[in-house]
This record gives C-alpha cells, sequence and structure tokens, in this order.
C-alpha cells in the first residue's frame, strides 16, 4: 500500500526502527566536549606525577610495583587504575555508565591519596618508608581530585 507522500508503509516501519537505533545509542553515551580535553590534560598531569618522586627517591611507578609503602601503593594503583586507564576508557567508548565508574573511583583514589599523604608524614612514629611525601605525590593526588571533579560534573549533566 502507498501513502499519501509516496511512501510505503514498511519503509515508515524501517525509517521508525532506524531512528529508536539512533536514540537508544545517543542514551548510551555522553558527549564529553572541552570537558573531555580537560580531563585529558589532567590524566596527563597524573602521568608525570607517576614518574616524580613519591616516597624519599622512589617514583611513582616504582610505589606502584611496590616499593614504597602499603598505603602509597594502594593509591600509586587506584589513581592509575581509575584516573589513566578508566579514564582513557571511557574518552575513547564515550560510555555513560564509565563516567559513573570514573566518578565514584576517582573520589575513592583521592581519599587514598590523602591517606597516602597522611601516612608519610606520619611516618616517623610507625617506622614506614618515608620522611614525607614527595611532589610526585601531591601533583597526583590534586590531579586525582580534579579528574574526580570532571567525572562527577560530567556524570551528573545529564538531564
Amino acid at each position: 500500500m502507498t501513502e499519501p507522500n509516496g511512501g510505503t508503509s514498511a519503509e515508515m516501519k524501517d525509517l521508525a526502527a532506524e531512528i529508536d537505533e539512533v536514540g537508544e545509542r545517543a542514551a548510551r553515551t555522553v558527549e564529553l566536549g572541552r570537558r573531555g580535553f580537560t580531563i585529558s590534560v589532567f590524566v596527563f598531569v597524573l602521568l608525570v606525577g607517576q614518574i616524580l618522586p613519591w616516597v624519599g627517591g622512589v617514583a611513582g611507578w616504582e610505589v606502584l610495583v611496590g616499593r614504597g609503602g602499603g598505603v602509597p601503593q594502594l593509591f600509586a594503583a587506584t589513581s592509575t587504575g581509575i584516573g589513566v586507564f578508566a579514564s582513557a576508557l571511557t574518552l575513547a567508548t564515550r560510555r555513560w555508565w564509565l563516567t559513573w565508574v570514573c566518578a565514584a573511583g576517582g573520589w575513592f583514589a583521592s581519599v587514598d591519596g590523602l591517606l597516602a599523604i597522611w601516612s608519610q608524614q606520619s611516618s616517623h612514629a610507625t617506622g614506614a618508608t618515608g620522611g614525607g611525601p614527595g611532589i610526585g605525590m601531591i601533583v597526583a593526588w590534586l590531579a586525582t581530585i580534579c579528574l574526580a571533579v570532571q567525572w562527577m560534573r560530567t556524570a551528573f549533566s545529564r538531564s
């Protein structure tokens, strides 16, 4: 049967199905825009923090593999896992649920960073490694906080 505008009923159903599919795909993704660039910059700053000293003269990537104490290693793992890998995955795939993973994980990593800095400031009392946090740990902590804020703003930006 031909519609009054010259199209067929089957063509209209196909068009409606295609429009629904595009709508569902858009609902699963997030458009980052400028915020994506800002997040990329903070990920880069976090990577720079990984090569700077964290505990004494030990760099952040060395803390990640086990040199420098348990609490700093936990922060190195969470900041690298969430701040670098999960952020890169989210930027690449633009999946909406991953923004929530990065937001929640970023805040968890931020608390880990605070505890890592605190553990280095009080290490003389416990005999743990380090005599204060290194500049890399502080840079990584600040970058992790900034990433958590950006991901939280992105996660809540959906209307």
